[in-house]
């Protein structure tokens, strides 16, 4: 760690530095896998939603609302919570969240009804977005040469831990039952939490504004920057197709002609995992040829992955579930590359305010995620599969538009 750490010889705190020449692998390590581990804690419900439901004798609009309100409490997290980490020591608010978070996976696992899961829910939400304190901290940490690489790679932990957590959870609720997840779940951020309080360096904050013009100041960037501004449009709006998706999958293979369980809709986030191992390769591209390509190509991709899909009504079901698998990778490769090369343009706007401009971009891109959740399930109750394929097609479309604006605008 001598390499990444500043001491302070009077106050004896170990701080790590604005820049960094080299940071040892096993930290990227830790960080890859503490963000991925928090931010799965949000989706480990989505492909339990049937077998939760009857468990807890609740409807299914009632419970569609556990993965609508921790997408919110995500979004109310990152607004409220995460423009503390310039203000504050981000190892210290890490480990505060860490603590919270097993809580309400806790009273997750031992809820007896639907009003104590919504709640749960909410609080997982507020207390995950420790995953968007970690990796500013590691942008923080990074050289910036190796910047794009390096939040790559973390955030290939976050899309691992978002894709790979369906695939868990789907398993275990199938043969063990979904209680037994929630409380996996609580032991897995009990674990990385040790690992955090040993291995990572405290931070030096970059600001010292109270907290409601810490919030404020959110509004300025806002109103000064427009590269965040399109960077959070674009970025929410890819999200609402890809949590439409997510958010009526485990539904539709349920019904006919499927009639599959919790671990088949689980599995399917093996196929979006391909597309997240590719994260640092998209990091790469944005430190070399520039974020900008990246958005592009990473929204086009998904929204022809997306409209793809509308092909499956002149298939049998067998192919259908190829089509689906094949548009899984697509899709997620394209989101995930757009979300690397936003991430890399945003922080090299201020670095002084990187929680901050993380928090902009990650509101609007998890508004987008809780109303693509709440748009899909409408849709699908009341269209069918073919809706929920036009909104996420459509929501790309407006995303890759946000994206080839100012080359528009310059062309005329």
């Amino acid at each position: 760690m001598a390499s990444i750490q500043n001491t302070n010889i009077s106050s004896g705190i170990v701080l790590a530095p604005h820049a960094a020449t080299h940071l040892p692998a096993p930290l990227v390590l830790l960080l890859a896998s503490g963000a991925g581990l928090a931010v799965a804690t949000l989706y480990y419900s989505q492909p339990m939603l049937g077998v939760l439901g009857a468990s807890i004798d609740a409807s299914n609009r009632a419970i569609g609302l556990v993965p609508t309100l921790t997408q919110l409490g995500y979004a109310l997290g990152i607004l409220l919570l995460a423009p503390l980490g310039d203000r504050y020591d981000r190892r210290k608010i890490i480990l505060a969240k860490g603590a919270v978070l097993i809580a309400a996976l806790l009273l997750a696992a031992s809820a007896s009804g639907i009003k104590g899961l919504l709640l749960a829910s909410l609080v997982i939400g507020l207390a995950a977005t420790l995953a968007q304190d970690i990796v500013p901290a590691a942008a923080t940490l990074a050289p910036e040469a190796h910047r794009g690489k390096v939040v790559g790679t973390v955030m290939t932990g976050v899309l691992l831990g978002i894709l790979l957590s369906r695939v868990i959870s789907g398993f275990v609720a199938d043969h063990f039952g979904w209680r037994i997840m929630f409380a996996g779940a609580a032991a897995s951020i009990a674990l990385i939490w040790l690992a955090i309080w040993r291995g990572l360096p405290k931070f030096k904050p970059t600001t010292e504004l109270a907290y409601t013009a810490l919030l404020g100041s959110l509004g300025d960037l806002w109103k000064r920057h427009g590269a965040l501004r399109r960077a959070a449009w674009a970025q929410g709006l890819i999200s609402i197709g890809f949590s439409a998706f997510w958010s009526t999958l485990a539904i539709m293979l349920h019904g006919a002609p499927f009639h599959l369980g919790s671990a088949a809709a689980g599995a399917f986030g093996l196929a979006g995992a391909a597309g997240a191992l590719a994260a640092p390769v998209a990091g790469r591209i944005a430190d070399r040829r520039g974020p900008e390509l990246v958005t592009r190509l990473g929204a086009a991709l998904t929204a022809l992955a997306f409209s793809t899909m509308a092909l499956s009504p002149l298939l049998g079901a067998h192919a259908q579930l190829w089509l689906l698998i094949a548009c899984a990778i697509g899709f997620d490769l394209g989101v995930q590359a757009t979300l690397i090369a936003h991430q890399t343009l945003v922080y090299s706007i201020e670095p002084a305010a990187r929680s901050r401009l993380n928090a902009v971009l990650f509101v609007g891109m998890f508004i987008g995620m809780a109303a693509g959740a709440v748009l899909g399930s409408l849709l699908f109750a009341q269209w069918g599969w073919m809706a929920v394929t036009a909104l996420a097609t459509t929501s790309a479309l407006a995303a890759l538009a946000v994206r080839l604006w100012p080359e528009l605008k310059r062309a005329n």
